[in-house]
């Protein structure tokens, strides 16, 4: 079935949305409201940016030169030279993926109406998205500050003609690709290039793709630890809604819920009788992960309001007979719900390595036998698939040190606290791929371990975690002998990446409590 265009209008565009955008290509129009709302704030910023009226930006420079009045002859240039000077950006290029959702938001965050920009900028940026042309953005220049200037400069230099460009996956020069979607170059009006570089719009798509993506993998850690707690013969009572709500954090009935229906009916879990109670890392499952999904869900609330607002400055209230001032463009929400994502995901994969050690480890897993080799001291199964996964752990301590803590005055102090959100976009993104490397390697370990102990009778195992154990070894084989474990990782971090476990729960008709946002398409 063919996917509708998504219309923006500056107020309903969805993480889902964006997605869609972003990575399959959906197309996107500009409503009919949105466009009389720009018209509007165009007309009102025309007339006064020729008259004696001073707006910073359009009629004066930038940052700390604020106070320089520039010619109305001059104002045309004044844009251009702002795309030209701040299209500083260094480093590795962003993906396209990345760049697609920054276009996209950018346009929506112009659709709001208040940036005194003709519908034209807007219709050219959606006609590019929709013809798989995009800009060449650099990832590192910005410090999030008057928004991700650099990036967004790199954007806006497109829409000129200038520099370079992507066609589909064929770089070609930035006029070839414009004429390749039907586009003009365009000439700036007042305020239109500063309109088009304030804003968060690189950081909230790297956030908003890696809090997407986080879910497939949070859905996936909890079948592999409740694979992990029926290979270590865990006890359930620290799963008990009696016990759990004597302490009823955001999220912890739904994480408890969803393990507890995936080991229904195991003849493994309560099996050991020698313990009383179990390590951190079991039985604090509730509470951990909950904790995790809560983060989530205050990050996913922080960019759906930054996905639909305006952000550049000043802002044209036309119904006020005003132009305002102001800081809407500052990063620093998106910094700290980065660097709480970051520390999130970490966390999840922190307390992932610690089951997984103790399933490798015959001192800790109650019969197992050392690293899940088959012949102990002839082969090493996976030891070395925990050293891998320990560090990516440590990496990731390192990643979550907050980027948001830290502040570098720019513009000869004009722009004395910046939010450096980019930067905690890119160690969100980091972390997430760390720990989903870690989760993998739980998934064969916690499979292998399982296998061991029914000695591959998989009717012992819970209703949900049977289907989880089924899907892995049709993917990986036993480790019946030590072989190249890389490959077998790769493997399982394909079934995290294209959310397969939780379809094949869903599709063999075992029903989870909701977590998150839906599938956004059945592919």
């Amino acid at each position: 079935m063919k996917n509708k265009p998504i219309i923006i209008d500056g107020n309903s565009l969805t993480i889902e949305d964006i997605i869609k955008v972003a990575r399959y290509n959906v197309k996107v129009l500009l409503s009919p409201s949105a466009r009389n709302r720009c018209k509007d704030s165009l007309k009102w910023i025309e007339k006064k940016a020729q008259g004696e009226h001073t707006i910073y930006g359009v009629n004066t420079g930038f940052g700390s030169k604020e106070r320089v009045r520039v010619a109305p002859n001059e104002l045309q240039n004044l844009q251009k030279n702002l795309i030209l000077s701040h299209s500083a950006g260094v480093g590795e290029i962003m993906d396209k993926e990345t760049v697609r959702a920054m276009m996209l938001l950018r346009a929506n965050a112009l659709s709001v109406g208040f940036s005194g920009v003709r519908p034209l900028l807007i219709d050219n940026i959606l006609t590019l998205l929709n013809n798989n042309v995009h800009p060449i953005v650099p990832q590192k220049g910005s410090v999030g500050a008057s928004g991700d200037l650099a990036p967004l400069a790199h954007l806006a230099l497109l829409l000129l003609g200038e520099g370079n460009a992507f066609v589909g996956e064929k770089k070609t020069a930035a006029k070839k690709a414009l004429n390749h979607a039907g586009v003009v170059p365009i000439s700036l009006g007042p305020k239109e290039g500063l309109a088009l570089i304030n804003g968060n719009q690189l950081s909230t798509s790297i956030g908003i793709i890696t809090l997407f993506d986080f879910l497939h993998l949070f859905n996936t850690t909890l079948t592999s630890a409740s694979l992990a707690l029926e290979a270590l013969l865990a006890h359930k009572d620290a799963f008990s809604p009696e016990y759990l709500r004597a302490r009823p954090h955001e999220g912890i009935m739904e994480v408890s819920k969803c393990i507890t229906s995936l080991l229904e009916g195991s003849q493994l879990i309560n099996t050991d009788k020698e313990h009383i109670q179990d390590a951190y890392s079991l039985r604090c499952i509730p509470q951990v992960y909950a904790t995790v999904l809560s983060s989530y869900n205050w990050v996913k609330g922080v960019l759906d309001v930054e996905i639909n607002s305006a952000t550049d400055n000043p802002l044209i209230f036309p119904n006020l007979n005003r132009v305002i001032s102001g800081g809407n463009f500052h990063g620093e929400p998106i910094a700290v719900a980065m660097d709480l994502l970051g520390i999130a995901i970490s966390n999840l994969g922190n307390i992932t390595e610690r089951q997984i050690m103790r399933l490798v480890s015959s001192f800790l897993s109650k019969g197992l036998p050392s690293f899940l080799a088959k012949r102990e001291g002839l082969e090493s199964g996976y030891m070395i698939a925990q050293y891998s996964a320990a560090a990516l752990v440590s990496e990731n301590k390192l990643l979550t040190h907050p980027a948001s803590s830290d502040s570098i005055p720019t513009s000869e102090d004009q722009e004395d606290y910046v939010s450096m959100a980019p930067i905690a976009a890119r160690k969100a993104r980091e972390i997430f791929k760390n720990t989903r490397t870690i989760v993998a390697i739980e998934l064969l370990c916690s499979a292998e371990a399982v296998d061991i102990r029914t000695k591959e009778d998989y009717s012992l195992l819970g209703k949900g975690t049977r289907v989880v154990q089924e899907l892995i070894r049709e993917k990986v084989p036993p480790l019946n002998r030590d072989r190249i474990i890389s490959d077998d990782i790769k493997t399982a971090e394909e079934l995290i990446e294209k959310n397969i476990i939780f379809k094949e729960i869903k599709d063999k008709g075992i029903t989870l409590p909701f977590l998150g946002m839906p599938n956004i398409f059945t592919l």
